[in-house]
């Protein structure tokens, strides 16, 4: 059950350290704005009676949505001219074909690559079957970690590229609530290997403290610490 472009990579992008950048989405007065003031941690449990998988492909298709729509609200600031690169941090995302052959694009590109992807694969009844008696493939929880990783590579993008933009449309509560939501959810099912999530931990650490209700100290994503954010090796 390959999925179309397959892989994407990271590398170290030859910028300086995230450290010596500022980081405007991490000022007080944005990371405490929210649209709800709901609890995701509890949110986000299995519910009684309900099968993992069902639960796991009705949560992912929302995030598929919430994130396109999230990053549409700024794609026409996000140019193959200002966005040269698929970058996060100090790094950089490499979209890689099904026959794992390196494509270079821009950061709307990788976007693009991603979405179309994750499209196909949300509306295949081989892989999420909505018919009563459908089986999910075995493959099924693997597709889905594919599915969030390269979802947290759209958001954390828009954190360190197009935060200003989101912040210039009132945006930044929409942002951070959602991004509380799939971390969390995430978090709960073990859908983000913490190495992928290690570019944003400053930002996981400060959001989702206390079940996502609002700032302060906490856990990282999954536990690497607030320094992890300089990593940059590929994978």
């Amino acid at each position: 059950m390959d999925w179309l472009m397959g892989k994407s990579k990271a590398k170290p992008n030859g910028k300086k350290p995230a450290a010596e950048e500022k980081k405007m989405y991490l000022e007080p007065e944005y990371t405490k704005s929210r649209i709800t003031d709901v609890g995701f941690k509890e949110l986000v449990v299995l519910p009684r009676e309900i099968d993992l998988n069902e639960w796991l492909a009705s949560n992912t298709t929302t995030f598929f949505h919430h994130v396109n729509l999230q990053y549409s609200t700024i794609s026409e600031f996000c140019t193959g001219e200002a966005c040269q690169t698929m970058a996060v941090c100090n790094t950089q995302y490499y979209w890689y074909d099904e026959r794992g052959k390196k494509v270079k694009c821009t950061a709307p590109q990788y976007v693009d690559f991603v979405m179309s992807s994750v499209q196909k694969l949300v509306t295949d009844e081989d892989v999420f079957p909505t018919k009563y008696g459908r089986e999910f493939p075995s493959s099924f929880e693997s597709l889905v970690k594919k599915i969030c990783k390269y979802l947290f590579h759209v958001l954390a993008h828009i954190y360190w590229s197009h935060f200003k933009e989101t912040l210039a449309l009132e945006l930044h509560g929409h942002l951070n609530t959602l991004y509380v939501h799939f971390i969390l959810f995430a978090r709960e099912f073990n859908l983000l290997d913490s190495k992928d999530t290690a570019v944003m931990d400053d930002l996981t650490e400060v959001l989702c403290s206390g079940g996502g209700r609002g700032g302060g100290g906490g856990e990282g994503a999954g536990g690497g610490g607030a320094g992890a954010q300089n990593h940059g090796k590929e994978r």
